[in-house]
């Protein structure tokens, strides 16, 4: 069965109080019941994680235990050339998504050290930017579906 990693930055945890005016009140928690939901009627398997902390998230990829990633690196985007050289090492394909479009947002949020590197990117769309990403990837890695 084809697995899928969704691997989620820094200040996410916060997701449904943190500034909702930018990104809405949907709960982390509510973001990936929904997406496993979508995952088993595509017939993948999917993993959740979460870490304020580069260390954890690279190691995570590290682990290796997956077929692709959906990455919201969040802050990380824009400042990690650490992940950027974890997503080249693993060689596993990824699609980024961000809730928000950072090419809107504040000059800095426009360097991203990933963009270049990912099979897609999903950016202001919300939460649907995750099951975008999802049916992207899925289709990619040949998921036939339930």
């Amino acid at each position: 069965m084809t697995r899928i990693l969704v691997l989620q930055g820094p200040n996410l945890d916060l997701l449904g109080t943190r500034q909702p005016e930018l990104y809405g009140s949907e709960t982390l928690a509510q973001i990936h019941e929904s997406l496993a939901a979508h995952a088993r009627s595509l017939g993948v398997e999917i993993d959740f994680f979460q870490s304020n902390h580069e260390g954890a998230l690279i190691d995570r990829l590290h682990a290796r235990d997956f077929d692709g990633v959906i990455a919201n690196a969040a802050g990380y985007t824009h400042t990690s050339v650490a992940l950027r050289d974890a997503f080249l090492a693993i060689a596993r394909p990824f699609v980024e998504v961000h809730l928000t479009d950072p090419w809107q947002r504040e000059p800095f949020r426009h360097v991203n050290f990933l963009h270049d590197i990912a099979l897609e990117t999903f950016a202001g769309q919300g939460s649907r930017g995750y099951h975008l990403a999802l049916d992207a990837l899925a289709r990619r890695l040949g998921a036939t579906g339930g």
